[in-house]
């Protein structure tokens, strides 16, 4: 059983005392300096930087998440292995381990999108008000191993609902965006209709009444897998309409749409196995001298921190790093001192 000594859950980065019970012989060992990063949405928690426990681990054990109002399951597998300092000698720059253990496995972060019914007016004038910035997007890409699988350079254009009706063509893949929201994705089918995961449903809507007033723009490049026949993209989008809650497949609309178009199962729920390794790199690139390297167990993993950036913006993520190093300079000073 994992449990931590504080009577509050931190909302900011802090190092925190957790203890992990064996429930056969109740012996408790001690992790030291467990970094919680900070709470997300949806009550997980992303934890960083474990360093060695007093005893070795021997499974079977039983862990459970202690959050706010609810306790939730997780895997011996999930906890994280990275490099306890967070830093490869081979590296220029520190690496951090990341995984999220502690979910309410609601399956759709695209509630927090807070758009709520179509062709609404007011929504629209609301998300026209929330100007786009592409200056304050993130720079970005995804390895697997030393293969890049995802890449996004800052400064891509972006297009009304209808200048971008008139470049869509059937299976190219479309991005909603507006300031301070998660990013909204969609499969264009044609007669000037979209498929997408909208609120635990998929469904099949006009693209202007999606859109609600956000500009978009086609992404079929960014993923590099190699993309499906466009009857496929649609097909494989159109026989997926109507579906909702537990026959859902897809965490969030970015991964619906890009399984779509690439079929590949890593965008499903579950659809690598968690063996405790972690094999994908995100890499953040804030300049052209300056770069962080995040490690994830899996694609879906990945896209839900990507996803998480591109929602709070680069400043966000640039001060929220910042203040991860410094903590974790903080832990090590405190591990030498005499």
């Amino acid at each position: 059983m994992l449990s931590h000594r504080k009577e509050q859950l931190p909302a900011q980065c802090q190092s925190v005392l957790f203890y992990l019970t064996d429930v056969t012989t109740g012996a408790e060992l001690q992790l030291r300096h467990l970094t919680v990063l900070r709470l997300c949405a949806k009550n997980r928690w992303i934890l960083f930087m474990c360093s060695a426990l007093s005893d070795p681990i021997h499974p079977p054990f039983t862990f459970m998440g202690n959050q706010v109002e609810k306790l939730t399951h997780l895997n011996y597998a999930e906890v994280p292995t990275s490099d306890p300092n967070g830093f490869d000698p081979d590296d220029d720059g520190p690496r951090i381990g990341v995984s999220y253990i502690f979910s309410n496995d609601d399956g759709d972060d695209d509630q927090d999108e807070n758009f709520d019914h179509f062709a609404s007016v007011n929504r629209a004038a609301n998300h026209e008000e929330k100007t786009f910035d592409p200056q304050d997007e993130l720079e970005c890409a995804i390895y697997y191993r030393e293969e890049c699988v995802y890449e996004r350079d800052i400064g891509a254009a972006t297009l009304s609902p209808e200048s971008l009706l008139n470049k869509c063509r059937p299976g190219d893949l479309l991005e909603f965006v507006a300031t301070g929201q998660y990013p909204h994705w969609a499969v264009y089918v044609g007669d000037f209709q979209v498929v997408h995961l909208h609120r635990a449903e998929i469904k099949n809507n006009f693209l202007t009444d999606v859109s609600q007033g956000r500009k978009g723009r086609i992404v079929n490049s960014l993923y590099r897998y190699r993309a499906l026949p466009p009857e496929s993209i649609v097909r494989n989008a159109l026989d997926h309409v109507g579906s909702r809650d537990r026959e859902l497949y897809w965490r969030n609309s970015e991964c619906f749409a890009a399984w779509c178009r690439f079929g590949k199962r890593e965008f499903k729920i579950g659809g690598e196995i968690r063996i405790g390794k972690q094999p994908y790199r995100l890499k953040l690139l804030f300049s052209e001298k300056k770069s962080h390297v995040l490690e994830f167990q899996s694609l879906e993993d990945v896209i839900m921190e990507k996803r998480r950036n591109d929602q709070i913006g680069k400043d966000a993520v640039t001060q929220e790093l910042s203040n991860h190093l410094n903590t974790t300079n903080e832990i090590k000073e405190e591990r030498f001192v005499d």
